[in-house]
């Protein structure tokens, strides 16, 4: 991650990562209900090279460009979750945000978002741009499989897509907007983090079981703390002072800004199994209101749990 993206400059920033975080919360939650894509990945500067360029030595990769909150974009990434899934991983899907990574979206010279395109064997072959309809989207992965099949690239058995309304999802209807929420993330919109803490704690205050409340108020805490922090000079000073209980909070929200949450974890449990007394609490404290950036049910949280009680005891 680049200290760029951390800048509070721009409201796009603000509300990408909230967004991102948004993200990592639901597919946590899919994953636990069954519904989720398991042939999907988040792709990010850092991973870029793993997932996707080295990835597509194995088997294909659709790239799917996305924006968040847009419509067109959640149409174009549910049609694909759906194909994959259809397909069985014969092939992945990964999601590039272009607000938390707008370098990537740059170096692939996408016209605009929605973007899909697929990379084999590390080259890329161009495909739809804007809105695309499932059947679009299958109409297209049809004719580039049929021509990597005709030129040997994929073997002639390989039939890449499953048959037509194989994971097809049931429709919900969508609940009514919260004001509350709405106040809240318009504010983040704007970049004032004043204002939404003040909407998502109200929320809060108005039903405490308000889980979504709860994950708002303190995903905008975590950005407060995070706007005037460099990343990397951060990770430094407290690798360099690993007694600095401070250094080591600070380290840990970076982490978990960029989504990084286990190494966030596990800094904090290592510092609790240092320290003693008003140091020791001060590490526990943080640990447990990191919990909050993440479901209940997160199986992230149970093993740093288990972590923090063998760190206490």
């Amino acid at each position: 991650m680049q200290p760029s993206d951390f800048s509070m400059h721009s409201a796009v920033d603000l509300g990408a990562r909230k967004a991102a975080l948004e993200r990592d919360a639901k597919r946590q939650a899919e994953q636990s209900s069954g519904t989720a894509n398991p042939y999907s990945v988040d792709v990010t500067e850092e991973n870029f090279q793993a997932e996707v360029l080295e990835g597509s030595t194995r088997a294909p990769v659709v790239i799917a460009l996305l924006q968040a909150r847009s419509e067109q974009s959640a149409q174009v990434e549910s049609a694909l979750d759906r194909l994959a899934i259809a397909a069985g991983g014969q092939w992945l899907v990964a999601k590039i945000d272009v607000q938390a990574s707008p370098q990537l979206a740059q170096a692939l010279q996408a016209p605009g978002v929605p973007m899909v395109a697929m990379v084999i064997g590390g080259q890329v072959v161009p495909g739809p741009t804007g809105p695309a309809t499932e059947e679009q989207l299958r109409e297209w992965l049809q004719q580039v499989f049929d021509a990597l099949r005709q030129q040997g690239v994929l073997p002639q058995d390989y039939t890449g897509l499953g048959a037509p309304g194989e994971a097809a999802e049931e429709q919900q209807a969508g609940e009514a907007p919260d004001p509350v929420q709405s106040e809240a993330e318009e504010a983040m919109r704007r970049g004032d983090i004043a204002a939404a803490e003040a909407a998502f704690a109200k929320a809060l205050e108005a039903d405490p079981a308000d889980e979504s409340a709860k994950l708002g108020l303190a995903q905008v805490r975590l950005v407060d703390r995070v706007r005037s922090l460099d990343p990397d000079a951060a990770r430094a000073s407290a690798d360099a002072a690993p007694d600095d209980v401070a250094a080591q909070l600070a380290a840990a929200d970076v982490d978990m800004y960029g989504g990084m949450f286990d190494a966030a974890f596990e800094r904090l449990i290592a510092t609790v199994r240092r320290t003693r007394d008003d140091d020791r609490d001060k590490a526990r404290t943080h640990l447990l209101s990191l919990f909050d950036l993440l479901p209940a049910g997160d199986p992230r949280i149970a093993k740093a749990r288990r972590g923090l009680t063998s760190a206490l005891f």
